[in-house]
């Protein structure tokens, strides 16, 4: 294994649990909730914890490139980019919901090549490194061998998302063809596809912090993760992780059912910052 992937990866576990533990202490108390311009929630907890995650990882690699989702994207020259999102899922933060979770990606040129999700209120850890597999904690972990959309579980965040993004019939076929749905959003479906607790995640409206570190996690279990034109790629707002083996199939009713303003677009591009 490459040392420069491995000593970053090993950063990576310990900065996530660092930052989420420091968030915890926030966790299920009265802390003043912020609307951004896109109408997201954010918190002294998200600052806090993406201002630590700076600290640790650039004081050891200083030259590496780092975007988050509260303080923007600082450039790089060594070819490797932290993408963090310090809370994933601020919504269920403010609302004393335990399914919120520290997530940090690293890319390697241009490719995502490690990740790990840490969940603080449930003290869950789920990594990733390319080539090394995935794991929780220290279980290794694979996706399930479910190949019948009528024996699938199906993940997803909003019903909301599927209207804004011109899909609510295609979503609605896809309740009917398979065997149970459940809206378990933000990070926390795709984990449970990686473990093999259900088929797929399917998502609309993510921001590459949102996906980053996710990526190689459910590729490492097994997985296939796209946008909904079969692209690998964290830049889209629509996403489909999945088990492998129904993920054409969906991705065929998705496109199949999607009405006329379905509109995929590319994220918007985040200002960079000194």
């Amino acid at each position: 294994m490459d040392p420069a992937w491995r000593s970053r990866y090993e950063l990576a576990i310990d900065a996530a649990q660092q930052a989420g533990r420091q968030a915890l202490q926030l966790f299920d108390t009265p802390v003043e909730v912020e609307w951004k311009y896109n109408q997201t929630p954010v918190t002294v907890a998200d600052r806090n914890a993406e201002e630590l995650l700076r600290s640790l990882i650039l004081a050891r690699f200083p030259s590496d490139g780092f975007l988050g989702e509260e303080f923007g994207e600082r450039p790089g020259t060594s070819g490797f980019r932290w993408i963090i999102d310090p809370i994933d899922g601020t919504r269920s933060f403010v609302r004393g919901i335990p399914l919120w979770g520290t997530l940090v990606g690293l890319e390697c040129k241009g490719e995502q090549i490690a990740g790990v999700c840490y969940i603080p209120a449930i003290d869950q850890l789920f990594r990733a490194l390319r080539g090394d597999g995935c794991y929780r904690g220290d279980r290794r972990i694979q996706v399930s061998q479910v190949a019948q959309l009528g024996e699938s579980q199906c993940f997803y965040s909003g019903i909301n998302w599927f209207v804004k993004g011109g899909c609510r019939d295609a979503f609605l076929e896809l309740v009917q063809q398979t065997q149970r749905q459940r809206g378990f959003g933000d990070f926390y479906g795709f984990v449970l596809v990686a473990q093999g607790s259900g088929e797929f995640m399917l998502e609309y409206g993510v921001s590459p912090w949102d996906v980053a570190a996710l990526k190689p996690i459910v590729e490492e279990a097994g997985g296939t993760f796209t946008d909904w034109d079969n692209t690998p790629t964290i830049h889209r707002p629509d996403v489909l992780a999945s088990n492998g083996k129904l993920h054409a199939e969906v991705l065929k009713l998705i496109r199949a059912r999607a009405d006329s303003s379905f509109r995929p677009e590319v994220v918007e591009h985040v200002e960079d910052i000194t």
